[in-house]
């Protein structure tokens, strides 16, 4: 092989569409884009959803919902997880090398299911209130 017989793949170029360029080339007269309206002429074109007009679709249907971009950071954990991760002092990190929340959880909230008999020391993780008192009743706290 020499560079000067190094060729494009098969199918990988191909001519140009040249358009308006008379009968014979199948593309000339309206080149393409068919009789007269809006699509027809240079520069004309409407925006995306644009209907002519009438109402468009999207602004026909009501709003609905919300979804909040902070609620991707946000996690939360079990009584029943924390028991079975057996740790006595839990903090974001050691749930994330457990896997038990994901890599971009930054706040991390206890939530009471399940049960929890050892004693777990929390470090910058909240509970609510019922997952607190069950913390606490096994001797655990809150930090």
């Amino acid at each position: 092989m020499q560079l000067n017989n190094i060729k494009p793949a098969e199918g990988a170029k191909h001519a140009k569409r040249r358009v308006g360029r008379g009968i014979g080339s199948g593309l000339g007269k309206t080149a393409g884009r068919g009789h007269k309206g809006q699509k027809s002429r240079a520069g004309g074109y409407h925006k995306v959803g644009f209907e002519g007009g009438q109402m468009p679709l999207q602004r026909r249907l009501p709003k609905r919902g919300f979804k909040s971009q902070t609620a991707k950071f946000n996690g939360e954990i079990s009584l029943a997880a924390l028991e079975r991760l057996g740790a006595a002092e839990v903090d974001l990190l050691t749930l994330k090398q457990a896997g038990l929340v994901g890599e971009l959880i930054k706040n991390v909230k206890v939530i009471k299911s399940g049960e929890l008999k050892k004693a777990v020391k929390l470090t910058g993780i909240a509970a609510t209130a019922g997952a607190k008192a069950a913390i606490e009743a096994a001797g655990g706290s809150l930090n």
